[in-house]
């Protein structure tokens, strides 16, 4: 599971790199996306150890920005940054007061938007349908979620991320039997980082994509 996330996604990148016309990539890169949410669930249920977990996906997104930036030529919070505020909502959930985890998921989806967090609400929404729904509810849930992003920003390629809840959903076995075959913790941790570096410098070599725009602004 956690090879084809980072496979999917490495291939989605290249695809808003370097391969701008082969859509195709964009459309494959929809399955990364789901798999880390739905992993960040996982994790979120199997940690012992809440207060690591987060710091460790701090971390990820803090090195992850400058990477982020240079590669795909956005100013926004990357996808790790979009994980760990989904992180703190589900312990909020869990550990507020009604009164407060509410308002509280509201305001961290509205600051979600405004700041241009990679996947943004949505990211957040679907964390939540993971958590809190199964089986046919999951697969719903995430496609009225989808409908509603088409509908509110146009995110028609987003449709096809529904295949990797479908998945999820009715072929739990099929995750399970590939969660034993686990990535080595440092390959998973740093994959996020290092593949967006080493796009940034591919695209600073060779001249082309994001970065050379960001480099022409500042100077």
């Amino acid at each position: 599971m956690q090879l084809i996330a980072m496979v999917t996604m490495l291939i989605d990148h290249l695809g808003v790199t370097f391969f701008k016309d082969l859509t195709i990539l964009r459309v494959i890169g929809r399955i990364a996306f789901p798999i880390y949410a739905y992993c960040i669930v996982l994790g979120y249920k199997r940690t012992s150890n809440m207060k690591l977990y987060m710091r460790r996906l701090f971390w990820i997104a803090l090195i992850s920005q400058l990477p982020f930036t240079f590669a795909l030529g956005t100013v926004g919070v990357n996808a790790a940054g979009t994980l760990l505020v989904c992180l703190v909502v589900l312990y909020g959930i869990e550990n507020w007061r009604k009164s407060i985890w509410i308002p509280a998921a509201i305001a961290a989806a509205v600051v979600m938007e405004a700041l241009d967090f990679d996947y943004g609400a949505y990211g957040l929404l679907l964390v939540l349908i993971y958590t809190y729904t199964t089986s046919h509810f999951m697969v719903l849930g995430h496609f009225g979620l989808n409908i509603l992003f088409i509908i509110l920003k146009s995110w028609v390629l987003e449709l096809f991320s529904i295949f990797s809840t479908v998945f999820i959903a009715y072929w739990p076995e099929i995750f399970r039997q590939m969660e034993r075959r686990r990535m080595p913790k440092w390959l998973w941790r740093s994959f996020y980082p290092a593949h967006l570096a080493l796009l940034a410098v591919l695209e600073l070599i060779i001249g082309t994509g994001p970065i050379e725009e960001i480099i022409k602004r500042i100077f």
